[in-house]
């Protein structure tokens, strides 16, 4: 895991190259392969239609894509660093190394029924990603029919309780689903506002200016999250620790919001342990 060069406020970013604590070699191939598709690239670019064209949502595209996906290896490597064992893969006599691929393919995904409508796009999201996983798993030397039967079921569980009242029953789901909570910084959260708005959501959506994955001291995983003005606390309460909630990685996890507000004398910083 390494920071980001080019974005000062990306913080953690998975880097192939980089010691991880889980096996990466299934992980970077799918990762190579997925990313580069054009099926999937002309999914990402078309899924942003519906959300911020037609409804005036914040982006769905594949910036936020790119954020999820990087955020939820990056809490899963926090998580195996730490201790925790998964279960989704190894119910189905999986590998350990297809966790990642599992998480990893299911940020990737979970939007892509935003296509056919933005109301209730995980259900949507299900037989898309499913055809697209029928075509890209099988050409992995690492997966028989029956293995591809069985991560295309677990792929398939992490996107559908992303964001609805579905509980996860894997910690690959629930990575997934807190990971979609994490892209959260300058308005680009998942709570939706009217375009202009001044409301609760609007304020407290732009007032998040870092996202950060670090190690805990009482647990594996600290999510420190900077804000400008305290209504930032709205977007934690309401998006990130609603997710949190029954993710099966819930013990795992500790919030941390810093409340930094400039003065005409000094710049004061608040910080709230949740």
């Amino acid at each position: 895991m390494s920071d980001a060069d080019s974005d000062p406020d990306a913080g953690r970013v998975y880097n192939p190259d980089d010691d991880h604590a889980f096996p990466d070699e299934r992980l970077n191939a799918v990762l190579e392969k997925v990313t580069s598709d054009e099926e999937v690239i002309a999914y990402l670019e078309a899924q942003n239609v519906n959300p911020v064209a037609r409804k005036g949502y914040n982006d769905h595209g594949a910036k936020h894509i790119e954020i999820v996906r990087n955020r939820a290896l990056c809490l899963y490597d926090l998580l195996k660093a730490g201790g925790v064992a998964f279960n989704g893969a190894d119910d189905q006599g999986l590998d350990e190394a297809d966790e990642s691929v599992i998480i990893a393919l299911a940020a990737t995904l979970h939007d892509i029924g935003h296509v056919v409508h933005r109301d209730d796009h995980p259900y949507y999201s299900i037989p898309l990603a499913a055809d697209i996983l029928d075509r890209l798993l099988p050409a992995f030397d690492y997966y028989d029919t029956a293995d591809v039967v069985r991560l295309k079921g677990e792929v398939l569980h992490a996107i559908l309780c992303h964001h609805t009242v579905e509980e996860p029953l894997t910690h690959e789901a629930g990575v997934v689903r807190v990971a979609d909570a994490l892209d959260m910084e300058r308005g680009r959260s998942r709570i939706p506002y009217e375009k202009g708005g001044r409301g609760i959501n609007t304020i407290s959506s732009q007032a998040i200016r870092n996202v950060s994955l670090q190690p805990g001291e009482t647990a594996p995983v600290m999510v420190e999250i900077e804000m400008t003005d305290a209504a930032g606390v709205y977007q934690v309460d309401e998006l990130l620790k609603h997710k949190l909630h029954n993710s099966r990685i819930e013990e795992y996890v500790r919030i941390a919001a810093v409340n930094i507000r400039a003065t005409e004398e000094e710049e004061l910083v608040e910080r709230i342990e949740m």
